[in-house]
């Protein structure tokens, strides 16, 4: 399957002295480059002293809520790493509030839904007519989008329908998803209405990012590895599959990661994404022909490995490029995300690897 992206090809023989947005995309829509690009899930986050200084004033929502704070968090990370794309810092639950869900922040306990969904009449009395008020993430991405300019990649995101669907029905973290399949299973007609209700917000969400400057848009299905496969196909694919769609009419790659989902991924084939996030459980050259070859790859270091000792680490980064080095499109991260006290060094160190080491793998293939 094809990428059905409306971005025009790069010029052909453009690899060489690459921007960071420039090759960042061109790997996202398979097309050569001059080495793999790379950036880190929750590359800003609470590992960095700089982040753990903003933080000291200000909670979560009050960073992404106020556009100046959003944007210099963004770029300070994607400065600090040197890495080829940054992505907005925001948070996946934030569409919940203008649906009529609110939401917070519990120490200890993670985003908590003051009322969660139980019934049909919940699902019914969801808003999707508010999302304008989101308008404070397009905010943020104009900043850093002015100030990087083609210099970096920017990334832009939203959660997936049945991620968000979960957090909306259980109420915050889940192990087992009981409420959530629950509903999913004894009334398919709210299930589907409210995944109706999601594509629609969340689209929208995307494409106020695209407009204001987001050059690829990255679903995050976080969840879906709970999912069985008959499951998956039944009650989630089509929706994802139609929100896909849809980021993509904007003109955009779309990026789908979800963890744990090895056993999903002939299906998630199916979504048409562009570029689909491996978490470290599977090698990226397996999980590649499991999505038999249709779209980019990215990942897949295990977050952890950046406690390893250098040359533990050195050598799984070798190992997810020496996967990786038939792909025609591949976009180097972890996992999943950084985790707090990770050493900054090793993630800037892991950088420096990866243009170094995959420079001459490309460079080889030209």
């Amino acid at each position: 399957m094809q990428p059905s992206v409306s971005r025009p090809p790069l010029p052909v023989g453009a690899s060489q002295h690459l921007t960071g947005s420039a090759r960042f995309l061109r790997a996202c829509l398979r097309q050569s480059v001059d080495r793999t690009p790379v950036w880190f899930l929750r590359q800003a986050g609470r590992y960095m002293p700089e982040y753990q200084a903003v933080r000291r004033h200000h909670s979560l929502l009050e960073i992404c809520k106020t556009p100046a704070l959003a944007a210099d968090v963004t770029i300070t990370a994607a400065e600090i790493l040197d890495v080829d794309a940054a992505i907005i810092f925001a948070d996946l639950l934030l569409p919940l509030e203008p649906m009529g869900l609110p939401f917070a922040f519990r120490a200890g306990e993670g985003p908590v839904v003051e009322r969660p969904l139980r019934t049909a009449q919940h699902i019914a009395a969801l808003d999707t007519t508010r999302t304008a008020e989101l308008g404070y993430v397009a905010e943020a991405i104009r900043a850093v989008d002015a100030h990087f300019g083609e210099q970096k990649g920017l990334i832009g995101f939203c959660g997936a329908p049945f991620t968000l669907a979960s957090y909306m029905i259980e109420g915050g973290g889940s192990r087992n998803y009981v409420a959530t399949k629950r509903l999913m299973y004894t009334d398919p007609g709210a299930w589907t209405e409210l995944m109706d209700k999601l594509v629609t917000v969340l689209a929208e969400f995307a494409q106020q990012q695209v407009q204001a400057g987001a050059d690829v848009i990255q679903i995050f299905d976080s969840w879906a590895g709970a999912l069985s496969v008959a499951d998956y196909r039944e009650y989630v694919l089509p929706a994802t599959k139609r929100l896909v769609r849809q980021v993509q009419a904007a003109g955009v790659p779309v990026i789908y990661f979800g963890v744990d989902t090895a056993t999903l991924l002939p299906s998630i084939r199916e979504l048409g994404a562009d570029v689909v996030g491996l978490d470290w459980r599977m090698p990226l050259d397996a999980g590649s022909r499991a999505l038999g070859g249709a779209c980019a790859i990215q990942g897949n270091l295990d977050p952890i490995a950046l406690f390893a000792p250098l040359p533990v680490l050195r050598t799984r980064v070798e190992e997810v490029l020496r996967q990786s080095a038939a792909l025609p499109g591949h976009i180097f991260n972890v996992g999943h995300g950084i985790v707090p006290e990770t050493p900054v060094a090793s993630v800037q160190q892991t950088v420096r690897w990866v243009r170094e080491l995959s420079a001459a793998i490309h460079g080889e293939r030209a």
